[in-house]
């Protein structure tokens, strides 16, 4: 009977532990963000679209707004040789990864009224959060290797 109050007990403060972490997590997500950055974890030029959207390239300089308490944001492409403009999301923070102890980050891509038109969506790592800066990790195939992108943004 110990062992199993022991068990309940020690389930419920992991539980507990990483809902905080969590909800910090989206108070220090909520506001306005800059994508500064798009790296790859191998060398060379590569054509990647991101969100199914727009190139990498065109995602450099765009402006990220979350909205926690209801799981929205936009981003906002502004760089002239793309097409520009305001995009719709959703996204969600989930438990823990336990393999690599980052969270699950995922984005549905929306529009003005936050409804999906393929409801597909996108799984990324919150590698990162703090007051200041954010970083996000897309792992994806690559001639079957792993190929992993890195977005740095900074908060406005």
């Amino acid at each position: 009977m110990k062992h199993i109050l022991l068990l309940l007990v020690t389930a419920s403060f992991f539980a507990c532990s990483s809902t905080k972490a969590i909800k910090d997590s989206k108070k220090e997500l909520k506001g306005n963000w800059t994508l500064t950055a798009i790296n790859y974890s191998q060398t060379g030029q590569f054509n990647v679209t991101l969100f199914n959207d727009v190139s990498a390239n065109c995602f450099q300089g765009s402006t990220w707004s979350f909205v926690p308490n209801n799981h929205t944001g936009t981003y906002n492409i502004t760089n002239s040789n793309c097409a520009q403009g305001l995009r719709y999301f959703n996204f969600q923070i989930q438990e823990v990864n336990s393999e690599n102890g980052l969270y699950d980050f995922l984005i549905k891509t929306t529009n003005a009224k936050g409804k999906s038109d393929n409801n597909s969506g996108y799984r990324l790592q919150l590698a990162g959060i703090s007051e200041t800066t954010m970083q996000w990790r897309q792992t994806v195939d690559l001639n079957g290797s792993p190929f992993t992108i890195f977005m740095t943004f900074t908060k406005q």
